[in-house]
């Protein structure tokens, strides 16, 4: 724990501050030096309600007068991200609020910046952090499920789209601010896939709102099937909304349930299960406790893997600036497969 004592200082004060970032950190016993916001009645209202002694006056006034040792969290829209890196002090250590800019071209400004300011710089991709993920991934590297042949994401929900109103201004909505997440797993576990092939769409009921459904798929080659899909607009009641992960293998299958995203932001528990083939006969499947859930409690191991990172007590930053310009450079190509359309038919 002493790898983690680090005091954290927050750029940002919007709705994932106070739905997921402070409390996991207060769950966690991080410290939170100060917080900043361009609305400072909102960042006193989340310095009051979590007990934050620091409201500082701007991102120049943390840059100036937070511990020499401090994590900076910044938690801004992606279009902000840059500019407010080019005012943080240089060679600190940095979380980025995922995604990582809104499009290619602006994460390649980010991690330009991280390079020439020498910041020890990740992106807050929590969902690799997940209990439920982080047990699937002990599985998986173990062995007990064999060689994985199918990795699937499924998400058919009914969203609150209203609680992000910045969202009606971005020509990009679900792949970059939500199937990202998706995209950074899969990476997490097989690597840089060869190709995307993805489609994502608007829903007729957001007229506001750029496209909020998608199919994609990662192509790994002949080995692995990687799927994701996704429909926010499932408004029919909770009886058939789904919200999982799947792995396959060659001996044994994982499902992790994703609870927060059912019911947002209120959420159910996360559920974990596998089953695994032992001497040619598929077992029972076991449900396993996990002890926390996506939301809040990833956020304070993605945070702690950076702790632990500047202090040594880690070799490895998973989700570091330029492991996170690989998620972006799928997302920006799901994007132009999707503009690009699919084979098209020949029915003559």
């Amino acid at each position: 724990m002493e790898s983690l004592d680090r005091p954290i200082v927050i750029i940002g004060a919007g709705g994932i501050v106070k739905d997921a970032h402070l409390p996991a950190y207060a769950k966690a016993g991080f410290r939170v030096d100060g917080i900043c916001d361009l609305d400072a009645e909102k960042a006193q209202g989340l310095a009051s309600l979590f007990g934050i002694e620091r409201v500082y006056d701007g991102v120049e006034e943390a840059s100036r007068i937070a511990p020499r040792n401090a994590v900076f969290d910044v938690a801004v829209p992606a279009s902000a991200v840059a500019r407010v890196l080019e005012r943080l002090p240089d060679g600190r250590g940095i979380l980025i609020q995922k995604p990582m800019g809104e499009t290619l071209e602006q994460a390649r400004r980010i991690r330009a910046l991280c390079r020439a300011k020498h910041l020890v710089a990740a992106v807050n991709f929590q969902l690799r952090f997940s209990p439920s993920v982080a047990m699937a991934r002990r599985l998986v590297e173990t062995g007990r499920i064999g060689d994985l042949l199918d990795i699937e994401v499924r998400v058919n929900v009914q969203t609150p789209w209203q609680l992000w109103t910045f969202l009606e201004q971005s020509p990009r909505v679900e792949i970059l601010y939500h199937s990202v997440h998706y995209i950074d797993l899969i990476r997490s576990f097989c690597g840089d896939p060869v190709s995307v092939y993805a489609k994502t769409l608007r829903h007729p009921s957001a007229p506001r709102l750029a496209a909020t459904r998608t199919s994609m798929i990662l192509d790994y080659g002949e080995s692995t099937r990687a799927n994701i899909s996704v429909n926010h607009f499932h408004s029919y009641g909770p009886k058939h909304q789904e919200s999982f992960i799947k792995w396959e293998g060659t001996r044994g299958a994982i499902k992790a349930t994703l609870g927060v995203l059912l019911d947002y932001p209120n959420g159910q528990p996360d559920e974990f299960e596998y089953a695994e083939i032992k001497d040619g006969v598929l077992g029972e499947w076991v449900r396993m406790e996990l002890g926390g859930s996506w939301f809040p409690d990833a956020f304070a191991r993605s945070i702690a893997s950076l702790m632990g990172f500047l202090s040594g007590a880690s070799q490895t930053l998973p989700a570091s600036v330029e492991d996170a310009y690989r998620t972006m450079a799928v997302v920006e190509s799901a994007y132009e497969s999707s503009a690009g359309g699919g084979t098209a038919v020949h029915y003559d």
